[in-house]
């Protein structure tokens, strides 16, 4: 979704957040730090995917907090064995967000909302719960979108379940933190025809 690059720099500033974990394959980080340094994206492979992690609004926003400060940034996600299970791909995921992130650092990751909960969920172990095992006490943030369009490797529509008229809301229910969105738009998603 256009907006979720945009509620990234908003929780980061609210909170006062100099760390920024995406689920990005971790070969990409040395890519990333360049266009971060001297502001040209190399070609990769996997900056192509197209399934809606990386979006021009992504690399915009990664562009600007690294401007405004120093910029701890970690991506977590990487290579996984062919017979692992989801909840093991996740527990992966866990494991190299938490070496990459001292426990003093107040770090933003930022997930598919199957891998954010904080406990296990009908697919498995999602990172989230790994996570909390961990570190107890770290929130996670459900966004919940009302409608919209966003793009997964193709276009895609949300069944509307809130008023456009809504705003945009933070809040606690049943000890969660969720963030209300009421309309979501199709991001600019980089892509290539994969084969």
């Amino acid at each position: 979704m256009r907006e979720n690059p945009l509620l990234i720099r908003a929780l980061m500033q609210a909170f006062r957040l100099t760390g920024l974990a995406l689920e990005w394959d971790e070969c990409l980080a040395p890519i990333i730090e360049a266009f971060l340094a001297r502001g040209m994206l190399a070609d990769h492979r996997w900056l192509w995917f197209g399934d809606g992690r990386i979006t021009a609004g992504h690399l915009a926003v990664l562009a600007e907090r690294a401007a405004a400060g120093p910029l701890q940034l970690i991506l977590f996600d990487g290579v996984i064995g062919a017979d692992w299970s989801w909840s093991q791909q996740d527990e992966a995921m866990a494991e190299r967000l938490l070496a990459a992130c001292p426990p003093a650092t107040r770090t933003l990751a930022v997930a598919g909302g199957y891998h954010t909960p904080a406990s296990p969920i009908e697919l498995g172990v999602p990172m989230g719960a790994w996570l909390a095992r961990q570190r107890p006490g770290v929130p996670d943030i459900q966004i919940r979108y009302g409608g919209g369009r966003f793009y997964n490797c193709g276009p895609r529509q949300f069944d509307r379940r809130m008023t456009p008229r809504q705003p945009i809301r933070l809040h606690q229910h049943d000890g969660e933190l969720v963030l209300n969105l009421p309309v979501a738009s199709e991001a600019v998603v980089p892509q290539r025809p994969q084969p």
